[in-house]
């Protein structure tokens, strides 16, 4: 009688048999399943690339899952942003509170962990403590380089992913072996040729054929078969169907990278962190002091109301309010998020005025 294939049996440990279709499949199997499970991955953004990174990798039983976003939900996030829906935003949830407490109802296996912050250079490392591997699912350059800087100089591999409108890009990064982001992109692009949300849309179906290539890179990394990682820069255009590889390798071999080649880590060291930013689509700035503090977002609202804001409420997690036209969400580490406006200078004032320098 014939054998069959050792990834076709099913699993002896019988808390592996949810995943038996992962399993079966030969480049994973046991050992990979079981490799996947002691992983520890950190996921910075939750948005739309982030939500279905999230959802794949807890279904794929990554072992121990941090999520940090410092955003909350609004209801034309739920057009591609799969983890969330109408209860959220009732709620008042933040993101990353939100997509933990749905992961945990789908896998209650992996650990998951929510962390409601702006990702910066000062708590990124510690943020990525203990992982061995960060996921982009952000939507800005300046984070993107951020997590750059940071896997370049602790040498740790993570995977870059961007949307707009139906194109979409994804590149796996590994220091030392791959290019860097800096070395495709050693600057950002100026806001003239920079499209946002705002301007050009985006399709929830480039969203998840972005995360889904993204997410399967993770897996090859995270189950050791980084061999097997695509070492391209890939480029889709989901609506005309154009797939591309673009081969970067020589950003690498004979480029000056200033990240990778002369290690130089500016964003890492603070040297080019913003105190504003305006948000992707969202006729926004937030409002972020640099300054590690603790609000007492119960005092926040009385101190608002008397300012004359109206539809103050709050949480344990944020406090929302409007006022001077300017819809205003405050964080308990002092974030703000002011909508109705995307001049930094205008939502700066707006801070300073209502909630202190």
């Amino acid at each position: 009688m014939t054998t069959p294939p050792k990834n076709n049996a099913a699993p002896v440990d019988p808390s592996l048999s949810r995943y038996s279709r992962q399993i079966l499949f030969e480049s994973i199997g046991v050992e990979g399943q079981r490799r996947l499970g002691a992983s520890r991955v950190v996921l910075i953004g939750c948005g739309a690339l982030g939500t279905v990174l999230a959802n794949t990798l807890v279904r794929a039983g990554v072992g121990h899952l941090r999520i940090c976003d410092r955003d909350f939900i609004e209801k034309d996030n739920l057009q591609r942003q799969v983890l969330f829906d109408e209860s959220d935003i009732e709620a008042g949830l933040p993101k990353a509170e939100a997509a933990a407490l749905k992961l945990r109802r789908i896998n209650s296996d992996v650990c998951v962990e929510a962390v409601v912050t702006d990702v910066n250079y000062a708590n990124i490392e510690s943020l990525a403590e203990g992982a061995t591997l960060i996921l982009d699912g952000t939507d800005n350059f300046e984070t993107r380089f951020l997590i750059n800087d940071l896997c370049v100089k602790t040498d740790r591999p993570w995977v870059y992913g961007a949307v707009i409108g139906a194109t979409g890009l994804c590149m796996t990064i590994i220091p030392g072996t791959t290019p860097c982001l800096r070395c495709v992109f050693e600057e950002a692009p100026p806001p003239e040729f920079n499209p946002t949300c705002d301007t050009v849309g985006v399709l929830g179906s480039t969203v998840n054929v972005i995360a889904s290539l993204q997410a399967v890179e993770a897996i090859k990394l995270l189950i050791g078969r980084g061999d097997d990682i695509n070492r391209h820069l890939i480029q889709i255009d989901v609506w005309s169907g154009r797939f591309v590889n673009l081969n970067v390798a020589s950003s690498f071999t004979s480029n000056d990278c200033p990240c990778c080649k002369r290690r130089q880590f500016p964003y890492l060291n603070g040297e080019r962190a913003a105190t504003t930013t305006t948000l992707c689509g969202r006729n926004a700035v937030q409002v972020n002091l640099g300054v590690p503090m603790r609000m007492t977002l119960s005092a926040m609202a009385e101190k608002l109301s008397r300012a004359g804001a109206s539809s103050v409420s709050f949480n344990d997690f944020l406090l929302r309010g409007v006022i001077d036209s300017l819809e205003l969400t405050l964080f308990c580490d002092g974030r703000a998020i002011i909508k109705g406006t995307n001049d930094p200078d205008r939502a700066r004032s707006m801070y300073a005025k209502y909630l202190g320098n």
